[in-house]
């Protein structure tokens, strides 16, 4: 029977997202702006397809082309009569494809698709399975051949000549003379055009580096990059003032040149954009899904404020710079001046990328968070759907505790999002020197907390968190907001900021942290036990926490084996609400302390070792995690699926398109948001697919760059 971990129920969850009454508010001009930033986000978002899988813009394709011929109902009544059951509808895949209306008007076309990612989507191979590199799994950040030593050089390169990774790939092969070669390709509209007075043109040539071959070249995505610019030009008409009009240019110049530091420009100038109606980003953003964790997954949000929930965020940023004193490190490991950011609370029009968080604290280039600052973003109507439980599907809880939790769930969470992404993303500072031998620091008086000696570690000019810390560097940072929102939601101020108090308050921190020892649990089912590998960076962050908290005993919390009623594996989760003043917060406030040391002075031996550590998922007595891991995949709750709006031009007005909560409204989102150009759309995406091929023809293959 195959791993119950990478099936999905047909009976899936699906939820919309409403914002209605937020685009009702918004005048003729901000609707205008909020249409051509989407339509460049979801142009941009199908570059996911290209930096998840060999075959995943193969079954966009097919399935665009699918829906594109007949919709949803159209398809089964199709099915039905040719004598497939209701049953049969939702799993007969290959049946249905070859026997639609796309196959018989293109059968040759249908028929090519199908044979090159049928097998693929369906594969349960261990190295088809998940994300990984070389043998441990699918990526195409970078071609088949390549391993982690690779990764760790080609990071070093980048770092040698001040190149991020962010928007790049990379592709071992042969050069034009058959000498092994390492191209770097950064994500572009021009490919080889010469762009004489652009700063990235000088960085394209061959390298020779640690005895190694490397080739930076760019024009990776073009085609998508192209629509994705002429969008964006579009929305510069519209924009609110001379902010949103630099950023923009920023973003076109970034994505036509491939230049990391205009997008760094960019998001100086939306720093700088206080308070806006239309709030947006777009870019090489997240590194969660690249194996070595330094490659941004493109992703692009558009969103409108919302006023009520903004206004207690408000007074939360207020309040921030007390609050940073609370937490337990000493002020020479805090930033040297809190830049006070925005931070308001969303509901999303659009979210283009491969799924949709609950809060957002960007941007993520260090030295832009350290000069200029954030912004915070709690997207309202995402959170709204990620917390409609119903009682009979919570698992892991004792009876007692389930109505409590589904009163407080979407309290306590507003609170751990707003401290998460402001105080836990926004605090710290990293230790540095400048390449003019410059520190940011004392040397002399700073004292590490953890050992009582000088400060024997920092970060070197052109070093990241993420090219330093690479493969932990995401779960660790999630880990480290997340101990912080736990930590502070403990603290009066932070709950009077959120309209609570007395008892009411005592349930929120109670079911908050109640919910994080819960996800810890639940957070297994993202552990790979035959590579000893986590696949989601936020769910191994609450595993070490919840082995955090059950290290500081005295029972605190405990995870107990039981049969459920109907007699299969179950069990529960407990947290005694009289201990998590007087044990959790001391061990919570030590772990917190040694995560940030750790991050400020770039240590990334004794980090590897603290977190992987904690990571551990062993059948050790007394929690027997192995063991837990098989019930949390038989009690599992598939993830909902997220139907977004469109919205289209008629005339002058923009229009907002709304869909039902099902699969078929989910389908016809899709289908519908590209009206005009889902054709050629599928055939740039089977074209870059196709003509990069050659990468993924086995790891020991080593093909020829240029094709």
């Amino acid at each position: 029977m195959a791993d119950p971990q990478y099936i999905l129920p047909n009976d899936i969850g699906v939820a919309s997202l409403d914002c209605r009454e937020a685009f009702g508010l918004l005048s003729p001009t901000e609707r205008l702006y909020a249409h051509h930033l989407s339509r460049a986000a979801w142009y941009g978002g199908l570059v996911v397809l290209l930096q998840t899988s060999p075959e995943a813009p193969h079954i966009y394709a097919l399935l665009s082309r699918l829906f594109r011929a007949q919709d949803p109902e159209q398809l089964k009544e199709c099915a039905l009569k040719e004598g497939l059951t209701e049953e049969e509808y939702q799993e007969k895949l290959e049946r249905l494809v070859l026997g639609s209306q796309a196959a018989q008007e293109h059968p040759e076309e249908v028929g090519e698709l199908w044979q090159v990612c049928g097998d693929l989507m369906f594969s349960l191979e261990p190295q088809q399975r998940h994300l990984g590199l070389g043998n441990e799994g699918t990526t195409t950040y970078f071609s088949e051949n390549c391993t982690l030593e690779d990764a760790k050089l080609a990071q070093n390169f980048l770092d040698s000549q001040s190149l991020s990774a962010y928007n790049t790939r990379l592709f071992k092969g042969t050069d034009t003379d058959g000498k092994l070669c390492f191209q770097v390709r950064l994500a572009s509209i021009l490919r080889e055009e010469p762009a004489p007075d652009s700063d990235m043109t000088p960085k394209l040539k061959n390298y020779e580096f640690e005895g190694c071959r490397f080739q930076v070249s760019r024009g990776d995505y073009s085609p998508l990059l192209r629509k994705v610019v002429e969008h964006l030009e579009k929305a510069k008409a519209y924009a609110a003032n001379s902010f949103q009009e630099q950023m923009l240019g920023q973003y076109v110049e970034s994505f036509t040149q491939g230049s990391i530091d205009a997008h760094k420009k960019g998001s100086q100038f939306w720093i700088q954009d206080k308070g806006p109606i239309v709030e947006s980003y777009i870019g090489f953003i997240e590194s969660y899904r690249d194996p070595f964790g330094s490659r941004g997954e493109f992703e692009g949000f558009v969103a409108v404020v919302n006023k009520s929930m903004s206004a207690k965020f408000e007074r939360l940023v207020e309040s921030a710079e007390q609050l940073l004193k609370e937490l337990p490190w000493p002020p020479a490991f805090e930033k040297d001046k809190f830049l006070t950011p925005d931070f308001t609370s969303l509901d999303v029009l659009t979210f283009a990328g491969s799924g949709i968080p609950a809060g957002i604290n960007i941007p993520n280039y260090d030295d832009v968070r350290q000069k200029d600052g954030f912004k915070n973003v709690s997207l309202g109507n995402v959170l709204a759907v990620a917390y409609a439980t119903q009682r009979e599907k919570l698992t892991f809880l004792e009876e007692e505790d389930k109505d409590l939790y589904i009163r407080w769930k979407g309290p306590s969470f507003e609170v751990q999002v707003g401290l998460h992404e402001l105080l836990g993303h926004g605090s710290g500072k990293l230790f540095v020197q400048d390449d003019k031998g410059t520190f940011n620091f004392d040397q002399n008086t700073v004292i590490n907390p953890e050992t009582g000696e000088q400060i024997s570690s920092w970060y070197r000019s052109g070093e990241t968190w993420d090219s330093k810390f690479s493969t932990i560097a995401s779960s660790y940072e999630e880990c480290r907001a997340e101990s912080v929102g736990l930590y502070l939601c403990l603290h009066p101020q932070v709950l009077e900021i959120f309209g609570l108090g007395g008892p009411e308050a005592e349930d929120v921190v109670y079911v908050n942290w109640l919910n994080m020892v819960r996800a810890g649990l639940l957070g297994l089912e993202f552990y790979t036990p035959e590579t000893a590998s986590w696949r989601q960076a936020h769910m191994q962050a609450r595993f070490v926490i919840l082995r955090v908290l059950l290290e500081a005993g005295e029972g605190l919390v405990t995870v107990v084996p039981t049969t459920g009623s109907d007699g299969r594996p179950d069990a529960r989760v407990r947290l005694d609400r009289h201990k998590i003043r007087s044990v959790g917060k001391p061990a919570l406030e030590q772990f917190l302390r040694r995560l940030q040391v750790l991050k400020s002075t770039g240590d990334v031996a004794a980090g590897r070792a603290l977190y992987q550590g904690y990571s551990a998922v062993t059948d050790a007595a007394p929690e027997n995690f192995l063991a837990l891991r098989e019930t949390v995949l038989l009690r599992k709750e598939a993830r909902k699926l997220i139907v977004q709006p469109n919205t289209c031009l008629e005339g002058s007005q923009v229009q907002l398109l709304e869909y039902e909560a099902s699969a078929a409204g989910l389908i016809r989102s899709f289908s519908e948001r590209f009206p005009e150009d889902g054709l050629m759309l599928e055939e740039v995406l089977t074209g870059l697919a196709k003509a990069d091929a050659r990468f993924w023809r086995g790891p020991k293959e080593t093909p020829p760059l240029k094709a």
